[in-house]
């Protein structure tokens, strides 16, 4: 019975923080306004790098905001601002953007870098939750991210205020890749070790059988040839072509154990016969993408890559797509 009631308890703790941080997401509704727009073109104008600062807490926000401005086409990166007193203001230049992230807008270390700034010139963008501070009233503008509570029972810990940078932080960063006109092709470009990134800019001719690799019996041959191709090409499929080379179906394991059931001679049967017409296939020079939305479509594991005269020219398989990540 205890243990039932201390889980009872942990669960209405934790409700109460989701709840606590549900409204300060909820507080920032009212606060995307003239502000926050001229903090977007104030980035957009930017002709340098936008530099994300912030101490504690409000650091480790400001790092995510910085990491997601630059994987969406807004190139940034994050100076710690005790640091930044110590040499690595060298890192700012006067084409650059600063974002400042203090939920008090008095952080010493930030406040240590406010003559620096201003002697730079640069555009200064605070994210504080007091519009009256120094750092706020020392801002090129100032986002208002202040909440009524902290989810903290003690009201110590950064909790909502944290939050409610970060997502004050992703509005400007998807703001930007709207209004940049950014695509899935330039978040592969600045992803290429991730799935997306694999999938975006891997084409299928980096994947597919070439050459001797691929499959191939002439439409006459007996299905007992087209065994020997299977097994020896092992891609579980063979391409059946006619006499000017041209595709004209395909035999698969399947086609195999459907054959079978039908009790026919190996030996005897055509592979004409029993092969399947229309089958899928892609043009060289696609992604792998591509290659992958047909294959799961279909629920088929090869396809077919021909030339512009209908003659095949590879072969891309699912394992093909597993070992490079795509899938």
């Amino acid at each position: 019975m205890k243990t039932h009631d201390t889980q009872k308890k942990f669960c209405h703790l934790a409700l109460a923080v989701i709840e606590t941080e549900l409204q300060a997401i909820q507080g920032l509704l009212t606060k995307i306004d003239g502000n926050f727009a001229k903090a977007c073109q104030t980035i957009m104008d930017c002709q340098g790098r936008i530099i994300v600062t912030g101490m504690g807490k409000s650091g480790h926000i400001g790092s995510k905001i910085a990491a997601t401005l630059a994987s969406t086409g807004t190139p940034a990166f994050f100076v710690h601002p005790g640091e930044a007193s110590h040499g690595d203001m060298g890192m700012i230049t006067k084409q650059d953007v600063i974002i400042a992230l203090s939920n008090s807008g008095k952080t010493n270390e930030i406040l240590t870098i406010l003559p620096l700034i201003k002697r730079l010139g640069v555009p200064l963008i605070a994210l504080t939750g007091d519009p009256q501070s120094i750092l706020a009233k020392s801002a090129t503008v100032n986002l208002d991210v202040s909440v009524k509570q902290e989810a903290c029972p003690l009201g110590l810990a950064p909790t909502s205020s944290t939050t409610a940078s970060l997502v004050m932080g992703d509005a400007l960063a998807i703001a930007l890749l709207e209004a940049r006109g950014f695509t899935e092709n330039d978040f592969a470009l600045s992803h290429p070790g991730g799935t997306l990134g694999r999938r975006l800019l891997l084409h299928i001719d980096e994947l597919m059988h070439v050459g001797d690799l691929i499959p191939i019996v002439h439409e006459n041959a007996s299905l007992s040839e087209a065994l020997i191709e299977i097994t020896q090409k092992k891609l579980g499929m063979t391409t059946i072509v006619n006499d000017q080379h041209e595709l004209v179906g395909i035999f698969t394991d399947g086609d195999l154990r459907r054959a079978l059931s039908k009790q026919i001679d190996i030996h005897k049967t055509v592979i004409s016969e029993i092969m399947t017409r229309h089958c899928k296939t892609i043009k060289a020079g696609l992604l792998a993408e591509e290659a992958l939305k047909i294959m799961e479509t279909y629920k088929i594991t090869s396809l077919v890559v021909l030339d512009d005269q209908n003659k095949p020219i590879g072969v891309v398989h699912m394992h093909a797509l597993l070992q490079a990540g795509v899938v």
